[in-house]
């Protein structure tokens, strides 16, 4: 009679279902990663803005831009780009050489991305990580 051990593997990745988790946590964390960006362009904007009127701080959305990705934008409005400082009417046209604004949240955001979307998964697969 031979001896021998069986070995049944069950789980989400050996059923098939793997990947299909892994996208959904990809997109967890994609989502808060952006809800992050956006909530700091936000914070940004109250800091920077000399004469805040709501108006521009109203036009920035998070958008879906694909399947894997978000747009943080201002939805082009048309004083944007100076605001930004990437106009054609800044410096050396005026003294304004602009707030850059998503230039500071998109460095920002690129060295806690990572940090963010750990997280985010943690809290979605009851912090299983480690």
């Amino acid at each position: 009679m031979p001896f021998g051990i069986n070995v049944v593997l069950k789980g989400p990745i050996v059923e098939g279902r793997g990947l299909i988790g892994t996208e959904r946590l990809t997109l967890v964390a994609l989502a808060e990663v952006a809800d992050y960006a956006f909530h700091e362009v936000q914070m940004e904007l109250i800091h920077v803005l000399q004469n805040p009127t709501g108006y521009y701080e109203s036009r920035i959305v998070k958008e879906r831009a694909g399947f894997n990705a978000y747009s943080i934008n201002d939805s082009n409005v048309i004083y944007g780009p100076w605001l930004e400082g990437i106009g054609s009417r800044n410096f050396p046209v005026t003294k304004f050489k602009g707030y850059g604004t998503f230039r500071r949240v998109r460095n920002r955001i690129a060295q806690k991305s990572g940090a963010i979307g750990e997280a985010a998964v943690a809290r979605k697969i009851g912090g299983v990580l480690g």
